[in-house]
């Protein structure tokens, strides 16, 4: 028996280029709320961080005060990227103890930090390319995020929800020939299993093609898909993704609400950039998914995809990559029952986004 348990996401660590900015993008157009800060104002001499919530979701957005740091050094080769997938458990000394002696590559080891309103527990593991697992527990503290951080508080900058409220979960991009070796990994440091797959005979097109495996911790809380490139006659995203990022990393984060059409609409007003499929995409739609309780056309005007299984079904969209590479961007999702990841709509996205990989001059022949 595993002496800790994992509850599920705690929050994502971003580091950017410039934190402050990024906070402004974050609250006026995904609707996230700043609600702590670290800084120079609070002692901390290295680096500078926001830290933004909506619901049940939070975003740390860091970026280095001084030169030749290991945060300037990230975001050199990367761009702007998340660093850190933090995992909310019941003992992070037992979980950095137990995930290190299964071979897992200690980053921190487990440190006790305090202020005034009472302290927690962190630890930090390496997984794959550059990105890393922080253990978080804090049940022993009474402040609005972690010891080190000063409430933020500013009248002028209180965002407007965009109804996204949970994260449903976390995609891995691996270079070919790695996912296996990855979830593997996963399987071994932490006992997650094999939640869903699919190979490139179920997601491709005329051009390109993944291969996909969903890995899930025990009360599958957390859910973080592998992929990998599969050969096709033009480059994959995910190889385009690799090229951009240099290594291993985090593609995409999916976060969950109850009325995507509602999420979307807010999210297209305050300029977010959505992947639009062929309005032919929904001729046709309700025999390919059954009866839905959303209007088709008003999914159409979106661009919302739906899927379905034997559970139920799922709407899903996915915008345009969030910074000048074309690496990290978000999805949202609403389900209505279905446990998938959308295999259905597979062929209308990758469509979609070989359209924006041709645009940017990044759609050549596989090996060119």
């Amino acid at each position: 028996m595993k002496p800790y348990n994992i509850k599920g996401f705690d929050h994502c660590e971003l580091y950017v280029s410039n934190a402050k900015q990024a906070a402004h993008f974050y609250r006026t157009a995904l609707g996230f709320q700043p609600i702590a800060y670290r800084g120079l104002e609070t002692g901390s001499r290295d680096r500078v961080s926001y830290v933004l919530k909506q619901n049940k979701i939070r975003f740390v957005l860091t970026s280095a005060l001084e030169k030749d740091s290991a945060i300037g050094r990230h975001v050199e080769y990367h761009g702007d990227g998340v660093r850190d997938i933090s995992f909310s458990v019941s003992d992070a000394e037992g979980a950095w103890k137990d995930t290190t002696s299964r071979g897992a590559e200690s980053v921190l080891e487990p440190c006790l930090i305090e202020d005034d309103r009472g302290q927690a527990i962190i630890s930090t593991i390496k997984t794959f390319g550059d990105t890393t697992h922080t253990f978080v527990q804090r049940d022993g503290y009474k402040g609005v995020f972690l010891p080190g951080y000063q409430v933020y508080e500013t009248e002028e900058q209180i965002a407007d929800p965009s109804g996204l409220v949970h994260v449903d979960h976390v995609v891995g991009n691996m270079p070919d020939g790695r996912m296996q070796e990855v979830c593997n990994w996963y399987e071994k440091i932490f006992d997650f299993h094999r939640y869903w797959s699919v190979d490139d005979k179920d997601i491709n097109t005329d051009y390109s093609a993944l291969r996909s495996i969903v890995m899930a911790s025990e009360n599958e809380k957390i859910k973080i898909p592998i992929n990998e490139p599969a050969d096709g006659k033009r480059k994959s995203q995910i190889q385009e993704f690799i090229d951009y990022y240099h290594t291993a990393g985090i593609q995409h984060i999916a976060m969950s609400t109850k009325d995507i059409i509602e999420t979307v609409g807010k999210m297209k007003d305050n300029g977010i950039e959505f992947l639009q499929v062929p309005k032919s995409y929904y001729i046709g739609l309700m025999d390919r998914v059954g009866d839905i309780d959303e209007d088709i056309q008003a999914l159409a005007e979106l661009g919302i995809l739906v899927d379905t299984d034997e559970n139920g079904y799922m709407l899903q969209i996915f915008t345009k990559p969030i910074q000048d590479r074309p690496t990290l961007f978000y999805e949202v999702i609403q389900r209505k029952g279905s446990n998938s990841f959308g295999k259905g709509n597979f062929k209308a996205l990758f469509e979609s986004i070989e359209r924006e990989q041709e645009a940017r001059g990044n759609l050549e022949p596989a090996g060119g």
